[in-house]
């Protein structure tokens, strides 16, 4: 048997790619390796959204290299989305990767790897005896406009089992001036309903309380295939599964959020009452560089409709610092805007100009020292709005996701529904009893601090009346 050793970089879109693969190799007799020592073949499941995420790739990979000289590794992966731009330039300059396979290949992981063993193993023999033969380089990028197979029920959840994503559509439309996706990804295509439907029963069957539903985009899902917005169709269908309790939606783009998915929300209990919106930019001049679908007054005006409509909506959006031309009064207006709109999550970035892209051939390049400057100063206001935002929980009585126990403190730790994995906060709960990972229960919130809450699990006979 042979031990496979995967790295998954990136984004949770990539995450459920590694799943998926790992899910084809376990069912082709493979084990998963747990140290670089161990392994015969490792896979580097890649990502290179912006300039870090490109050079924590190449570290990887180098890394990962290494073990063909000092390890027992015969076969090097390269997978995802450098694999995909950057396949040429991986083949020349890291001759110790044995293939490439794109951000639609995934699928053809076992055949691939099957054969870069069997030659590396021939290759050992005939070393014996005659002069060994140049290695051959497996390149497997089909297009990227290719919707992979669903692959419902090969996944291996990596996420703990009692939490799932569930990756509902592939690629982009959009084309925002600054975005590679759409040239790595290609177009927006939605998975079918039926399969996402098997898919998620098979992730509850499994153990899976919390599904996350993501994408490039999710508010668009079943344009392209059933001519309609279909994503409130899909969540009400997801709640009829029996096993999951919290549906979160992440990636929803503002212009496309509609009344019938805020109908929805409202309706369903397994939705949590929360959304991921990426907004990027709050100036009317920037955002049509950006070529964003929607302007200030809109965004404002939807905040507001979401928290009329759905009084304990927590929202999280993202924003982009930085970008060319901003000026010093457009940033301080974006300061202003975050300050007036106090959303209950934040997360904020430099601008990070992409080979092939749009904005990174635009005049008024800004210096990374100013853009940082900038990320920094709106992440110390988010801060205030966060610790007082956290400090109005105290006393609340909320549910509680555990995820895991804390040996040294003696303590708990979970998420409630205002909190994705991996991006927003925790709470540490204090328990009189055993919790196992995935329990979800109710927790008094007796602390807080800017970004996390502290509480007591509340027994039976301490429910306020």
């Amino acid at each position: 048997m042979k031990n496979v050793l995967f790295v998954s970089l990136g984004c949770d879109k990539n995450l459920v790619d590694s799943e998926k693969m790992l899910g084809l190799l376990n069912e082709a007799g493979y084990r998963v390796a747990q140290e670089e020592s161990e392994a015969d073949a490792i896979v580097v499941n890649t990502c290179c959204f912006i300039h870090d995420a490109k050079e924590e790739s190449v570290e990887t990979i180098l890394e990962m290299a290494e073990w063909k000289k000092k390890g027992r590794l015969k076969a090097l992966i390269v997978t995802g989305c450098m694999a995909q731009r950057y396949q040429d330039e991986i083949q020349q300059e890291i001759p110790e990767v044995d293939a490439v396979i794109g951000t639609t290949g995934y699928t053809e992981i076992v055949p691939i790897l099957d054969e870069i063993l069997a030659e590396a193993e021939a290759s050992q023999k005939e070393a014996a005896v005659e002069e060994p033969k140049e290695k051959s380089f497996v390149n497997c990028c089909p297009s990227i406009d290719l919707l992979p197979a669903s692959l419902a029920d090969k996944r291996v959840v990596t996420t703990g089992g009692y939490t799932a994503y569930l990756k509902i559509a592939e690629g982009c439309n959009k084309r925002c001036t600054y975005c590679i996706i759409p040239y790595i990804r290609g177009h927006y295509r939605s998975f079918p309903m039926e399969d996402l439907l098997e898919e998620a029963r098979k992730l509850a069957e499994g153990g899976v309380k919390e599904l996350i539903l993501i994408a490039q985009e999710t508010t668009v899902y079943g344009m392209d295939c059933y001519g309609r917005k279909a994503l409130p169709e899909l969540l009400t269908k997801l709640c009829e599964i029996e096993g999951i309790e919290w549906i979160r939606i992440l990636y929803c783009y503002p212009e496309e959020i509609t009344d019938e998915l805020i109908a929805v929300m409202k309706k369903e209990k397994k939705i949590c009452h929360y959304l991921d919106i990426p907004i990027q930019q709050s100036e009317d001049t920037i955002l049509k560089r950006m070529g964003r679908r929607t302007n200030r007054a809109e965004l404002v005006s939807l905040v507001e409709k979401l928290r009329k409509e759905i009084p304990d909506i927590v929202l999280r959006t993202t924003l982009i610092t930085g970008f060319p031309g901003e000026t010093e009064e457009e940033f301080k207006n974006m300061v202003d805007f975050v300050d007036s709109m106090e959303f209950d999550r934040l997360g904020v970035f430099p601008y990070s100009a992409e080979e092939g892209t749009k904005a990174a051939e635009m005049d008024g390049q800004i210096t990374e020292e100013v853009k940082e400057s900038r990320r920094d100063e709106i992440m110390a206001l988010q801060q205030e709005i966060s610790a007082d935002k956290a400090a109005s929980r105290i006393d609340n009585e909320m549910s509680v996701l555990i995820e895991g126990y804390l040996y040294e403190d003696d303590i708990y730790i979970g998420r409630t529904y205002m909190d994705a994995p991996k991006v927003d906060g925790n709470v540490f709960v204090r328990a009189e009893e055993e919790l196992i990972s995935g329990d979800i229960v109710p927790v008094r919130i007796t602390g807080a601090n800017e970004y996390d809450l502290m509480g007591d699990v509340i027994y039976a006979d301490e429910f306020t009346e």
